[in-house]
């Protein structure tokens, strides 16, 4: 039988939780909506948008992404050439809707980003821009850069170029759909060939020494009138669509690294102390690292269903530090790698919801064409770091703290209440830990013996909506 309590009370907490979000986005002053200058500039670029005159829309490009999304940065194209694959790579061109220092310009630069919130997101760009006009919607014409990338029979790339064209998606599918007319074989050559191509880059990938967690996606999400979190393993067909993604970031930072101009997204390999704490941890978690097996390989074979593989994945985290854009004009940067891809890397597919990418691309279409670089793009390239840094860390924030406060809506109910957690990490007297059901991530003090991986019983002492915060006793 339901809890009385839960029931009775379900409007009134999430009419806490809903006041609770929009307090949290005041205190970290994130805009609402966008000045009327900025969206009657979007609007007249919308209206007046010309198109390329290269004309690729006999290509059957499509696109996938989450269901329901509206700013589709990305189309993709895939078909055989001789024993390898062609992939054409189409990416929203935004440059051609944002004029250079103008008043949507100066505003995406204020944001950095697309900032997604528990309530609805911040977007980079006005709707005329992000989900019309420079969206790549089905059906109707838009503008792109497109990636021409050659592989051989393995994954290798043998050959890539980049320009501006006209293209129209044939269709938008949904991971779910999209995956499952791979699985029956009855979707287009594109997607059938996604699989293939994915497969032989996650091979590249592991030939590298590139490492990925995959971990299972944690989502707030809005359902039956009430938010809750969600935890998901990603289809198989989310990793596959990602390597196309970074085949086209490695791309592009190879095209910049050969012209000695652009800015690169890097990430400083592990320190020794870093990789001997870690390997100590999957020690003590049962779940020991082997000699000679590379970490994005140990990683990649985790079993999401065993408790000790989150606790291991919690672990890893330590791994990945240090992100973040270096800016080279003229000469080279002593570190060009981003250590998780294990090669030089480049933000360059997500324009509508990424601010860098739209330097990336205009200065890469350049290097192709033997043209020369945009002025606005060059001499502003320095200013990018510092943008997308405080931009990253406020997502971040605004995620963590939306998350503390719909875990404590989904507890407020049930005080007094007993549950099972895993042990995901051992900070001082503290543990952070993972709850069977609902997917919340607590901190709370240690008994003695307990170990990360190992489960626990845990009391819930107190929820509070307005601040996020709960407290639990082991029992």
């Amino acid at each position: 039988m339901p809890d009385r309590r839960t029931r009775v009370t379900a409007s009134a907490v999430q009419s806490d939780l809903a006041d609770a979000l929009a307090r949290l986005r005041d205190s970290l002053d994130l805009p609402d909506g966008f000045p009327p200058p900025v969206e009657q500039e979007a609007e007249r670029a919308a209206r007046k948008l010309a198109l390329p005159d290269n004309d690729l829309t006999d290509v059957e490009f499509l696109t996938v992404d989450p269901e329901g999304a509206t700013d589709l940065d990305q189309a993709v194209h895939i078909e055989q050439a001789g024993d390898g694959y062609r992939v054409r790579y189409a990416i929203a061109d935004v440059p051609a809707l944002v004029r250079p220092d103008g008043e949507v310009d100066a505003e995406a630069r204020r944001r950095g980003q697309t900032i997604y919130a528990a309530d609805g997101r911040i977007p980079l760009h006005p709707a005329p821009i992000g989900e019309h006009a420079g969206s790549l919607l089905p059906g109707v014409d838009r503008g792109a850069f497109v990636w021409d990338v050659t592989l051989d029979p393995a994954g290798h790339e043998t050959s890539v170029s980049v320009a501006r064209a006209r293209i129209r998606s044939r269709r938008q599918w949904s991971y779910a759909e999209a995956q499952a007319a791979i699985d029956d074989g009855s979707g287009p050559e594109t997607l059938l060939l996604l699989k293939p191509v994915g497969l032989a880059r996650i091979e590249r990938e592991r030939e590298r020494g590139g490492a990925s967690l995959n971990a299972p996606d944690e989502e707030i999400v809005f359902r039956d009138g009430a938010y809750t979190l969600a935890r998901r393993a990603q289809l198989p067909i989310e990793e596959w669509n990602a390597q196309i993604s970074l085949l086209t970031g490695m791309a592009a930072a190879a095209l910049m690294l050969e012209a000695r101009v652009g800015i690169l997204r890097t990430m400083p390999p592990p320190t020794d102390d870093a990789f001997t704490a870690f390997r100590a941890q999957t020690t003590a978690l049962g779940l020991p690292w082997p000699e000679g097996v590379p970490y994005g390989e140990f990683l990649r074979g985790l079993d999401h269903g065993d408790p000790r593989a989150l606790a291991v994945m919690q672990a890893a985290t330590g791994l990945f530090r240090g992100a973040g854009y270096v800016v080279m004009d003229g000469a080279a940067p002593a570190d060009p790698l981003q250590s998780a891809v294990a090669a030089p890397y480049a933000h360059a597919t997500a324009p509508l919801r990424r601010l860098v990418d739209r330097w990336v691309l205009v200065i890469c279409e350049a290097i192709c064409a033997g043209a020369e670089i945009p002025g606005w793009a060059r001499s502003s390239l320095g200013q990018l770091p510092s943008i997308m840094g405080a931009s990253s860390r406020l997502g971040s924030q605004l995620n963590a703290a939306s998350v503390d406060r719909v875990e404590a809506a989904l507890l407020v109910g049930r005080v007094g209440d007993e549950f099972d957690a895993t042990v995901l990490a051992i900070r001082g007297d503290n543990m952070t830990v993972q709850l069977a059901e609902p997917a919340v991530v607590a901190s709370c003090p240690r008994p003695d013996a307990v170990q990360p991986g190992t489960v626990v019983r845990l009391r819930l002492l107190t929820a509070d909506i307005a601040s996020g915060g709960v407290t639990f006793t082991a029992v």
